[in-house]
């Protein structure tokens, strides 16, 4: 499943649709509704079946709610999106708001009257969701009701079926892991923790726990799915079983019982029942399923998916995959770069073009499973909307004299890459050069970061942000997100921002991408993959340190750079990391590669 340039923009949808569901509640006798982007499992990555948000808005986003009520309603997204929702949205049906400035609880708590009736999709809505709604709703003398199934859904006519994607194993050689010892390792977490069992919602935990791989998403490679871990005996796995081939279901028979989507209530039911103490992540688990174990009898123990934190903290093989990985992907990227300075500055190619030409190199490795995400090809002012996804209608040329900015990442088995380069077509000018570099000195700040155990991202988000903020400049996206083996390319706990409170451990990956965006004029990020690791004695210091490992060798564009703006100590850092690039990459491209290779990264 490469990328496709489809125009995602849907003119159905705003007021026709919104007047469909509106009816539709009002059946109900419901007096609102909230639309969230997401599914049961709460992924960022969801099924065309699961997309209610985009069609009743036409937004496309990854992360965004809209609420509905009978003369009003709003769409939220975060900082990345502002620009695409008024692209996307018709403003005069869902007037945008910003998810964390003006949350929709706050836009709710103004709205909402006595009385009222507030629906929501209980397997869409988590529990830490639901409580603060219900709050909410209180306040105002209104009632919160959790819908077993979705209006939306009586309303969309052509919606798409379920996915069917096929599951296969992933073996143990690049797991690194047997799936009965990670079973073993997650029930010693329930006896810890007195629990009885635990619910698994998340298809990259479960997929992480079987070792098993899927196709129901779109680039990341997920088997959706719940499951269900005793702290004795077999755990229960619940998938659509159109999915299983016969050699797939009898090496899962081995691990597992299985059972069918529909039965997973009857199952939280029987836990229920048994007056089971079961584990729940409240952020992550639907309400309804607290809701069915606790109507049954059961009592929940709330914490954290136990397979989160286990599945961040890759072991060697993990590790080894992601190096070998990356080495190949970084020489098909050199291959894109030496062929884009040719074709750029001619002033012909587009985004669209671009995007093409890099999954092509990608794919002349022989080995690339898919790409791990829809690749962000940003020229000029759409290289400002830091989550652009270019289409056959917005594709535009890249033009002579302005950064172009190209985000991309592959699904390799042995690893998943995520890349972020933002190259020079023609002459920079001076202030393309001081933004580039400001945001260079970000990244080289936490790619050199030391750090002592129990430091969590948020402690190190704003060493990649000092020098932009000296200058009065700022980003409006996390510093850095996890990464999975084979996976998701966006994973947590652990990630670099100003919410990111899980301490870092080594064999976590993350990204290092700080940005900068002048609306309407062009982008500036650059992203390499970073391992944490144990790092080497500091003289005279007194506690053992954490650093990263960088795993992506891609040269830093040097003619976007102002030297006079860089330390010492940073362009040490940068000759260090090209000369890295250049001995590890160089032997594996090309005669004419290599020469581009050595003039990219030449020392400063």
């Amino acid at each position: 499943m490469y990328q496709t340039f489809d125009d995602l923009s849907d003119p159905s949808c705003g007021a026709p649709h919104a007047a469909l569901l509106r009816a539709e509640l009002s059946r109900r006798g419901l007096d609102g509704f909230l639309i969230p982007r997401a599914d049961a499992h709460q992924s960022e990555y969801v099924p065309p079946h699961d997309c209610r948000l985009q069609w009743l808005t036409g937004f496309s986003g990854s992360a965004g709610v809209a609420a509905v009520l009978g003369d009003d309603a709003a769409i939220f997204v975060d900082g990345r999106y502002t620009i695409q929702v008024r692209e996307q949205v018709d403003m005069d049906v869902f007037p945008a708001r910003h998810l964390i400035d003006e949350p929709v609880t706050e836009w709710l708590a103004a709205r909402l009257q006595p009385g009222q009736k507030l629906g929501v999709d209980a397997m869409l809505h988590t529990v830490r969701e639901v409580r603060r709604l219900k709050e909410i709703c209180a306040q105002a003398g209104a009632e919160l009701v959790t819908l077993d199934d979705n209006p939306v859904d009586s309303v969309w006519e052509d919606r798409p079926e379920p996915p069917v994607g096929q599951v296969s194993l992933y073996p143990v050689e690049l797991a690194g892991k047997a799936a009965q010892d990670k079973v073993a390792q997650i029930q010693s977490v329930l006896a810890d923790k007195k629990a009885d069992a635990c619910v698994l919602t998340q298809p990259d935990s479960i997929a992480w726990l079987f070792n098993i791989r899927g196709a129901d998403v779109s680039h990341t490679p997920l088997p959706l799915s719940f499951a269900t871990v005793p702290a004795n005996g077999k755990p229960m796995l619940y998938i659509d079983g159109r999915k299983l081939s016969n050699s797939v279901r009898d090496a899962l028979a081995d691990l597992t019982d299985l059972a069918e989507p529909e039965d997973f209530r009857t199952g939280l039911t029987a836990l229920g029942a048994a007056g089971a103490n079961v584990m729940i992540d409240p952020g992550l688990a639907g309400i309804g399923i607290a809701e069915t174990i606790t109507g049954a009898g059961g009592t929940l123990i709330e914490s954290q998916d136990p397979v989160l934190l286990p599945k961040a903290v890759k072991n060697e093989v993990e590790l080894k995959g992601a190096r070998a990985a990356h080495i190949r992907d970084a020489a098909a990227f050199v291959n894109f770069l030496c062929w884009f300075d040719e074709v750029a500055p001619k002033g012909e190619l587009d985004e669209i073009g671009a995007a093409e030409k890099l999954e092509e190199f990608r794919r002349a490795t022989g080995v690339l499973k898919d790409i791990s995400f829809d690749t962000i090809s940003g020229a000029g002012p759409n290289g400002a909307i830091c989550h652009y996804r270019v289409s056959r209608t917005s594709n535009l040329k890249i033009p002579v004299g302005k950064p172009f900015l190209i985000d991309s990442g592959a699904q390799y088995e042995d690893g998943t890459t995520d890349i972020t380069r933002t190259l020079a077509v023609g002459e920079p000018c001076a202030e393309m050069k001081r933004h580039f570099t400001l945001v260079l000195k970000g990244h080289i700040a936490i790619s050199t970061a030391r750090f002592p155990q129990g430091t969590t991202g948020a402690q190190l988000d704003t060493l990649a942000r000092i020098d932009l903020w000296k200058a009065g400049l700022d980003f409006d996206h996390g510093t850095g997100h996890g990464v999975g083996a084979y996976l998701s390319v966006h994973e947590g706990p652990q990630r670099i921002s100003k919410a990111g409170t899980v301490p870092l451990k080594p064999g976590m990956i993350l990204s290092n991408e700080p940005g900068y965006y002048p609306a309407g004029e062009y982008g500036i990020r650059l992203e390499n993959l970073e391992i944490v690791t144990e790092a080497g004695e500091i003289s005279g210091g007194e506690r053992p340190m954490l650093g990263f490992e960088t795993l992506t060798l891609v040269p830093m564009d040097l003619r976007l750079v102002e030297l006079s703006l860089l330390t010492q100590a940073e362009r040490d850092w940068l000759n260090r990391y090209h000369e890295k690039v250049r001995s590890e990459i160089g032997p594996l491209v090309g005669a004419k590669e290599r020469i581009w290779l050595e003039r990219a990264t030449k020392a400063v």
